[in-house]
């Protein structure tokens, strides 16, 4: 399982022209399933992400968690973070999980992660826009394994 994490100042996400997710501030995930993703994976990157400390004290320093500022998430599916692309010019993308098999993980990720703290989607396989604005920029790559 990889995350893109990026701290935000305020976000949302569009599909077919309509906003289906948006925060005023927090993290944006871009979240990734590979083979053998399971829901050990989950719970490890989730006490990761939100125990990460990426946002500001009261004396500038990245020193406070998602949990400490009352933060917000939204988590967008992104399969392209398994991308091979070491040969040719056009990525491969084996190493991510069937779609059928990442939508059930997927969802529990978001239900796990609502119990925390609160979490807006995207919608998992639609062409999505997503729209943020990146605090810092501030910009985090977890990994289960």
């Amino acid at each position: 399982m990889k995350l893109v994490i990026q701290r935000s100042k305020e976000a949302s996400v569009e599909v077919d022209g309509k906003i289906v997710g948006a925060i005023p501030f927090g993290l944006v995930i871009l979240v990734g399933f590979t083979q053998n993703d399971t829901e050990t994976d989950i719970d490890y990157l989730i006490d990761k992400t939100l125990n990460l400390r990426i946002f500001d004290d009261e004396h500038g320093v990245m020193n406070r968690s998602l949990l400490d500022v009352g933060g917000y998430i939204l988590s967008i599916s992104q399969f392209t973070l398994y991308a091979d692309a070491k040969k040719g010019r056009r990525p491969s993308y084996t190493h991510a999980m069937k779609r059928e098999e990442a939508i059930p993980l997927y969802t529990l990720w978001n239900q796990k992660l609502s119990q925390f703290v609160p979490v807006e989607t995207g919608i998992f396989g639609a062409e999505m826009n997503v729209h943020l604005i990146n605090d810092g920029p501030i910009t985090i790559i977890l990994e289960s394994r």
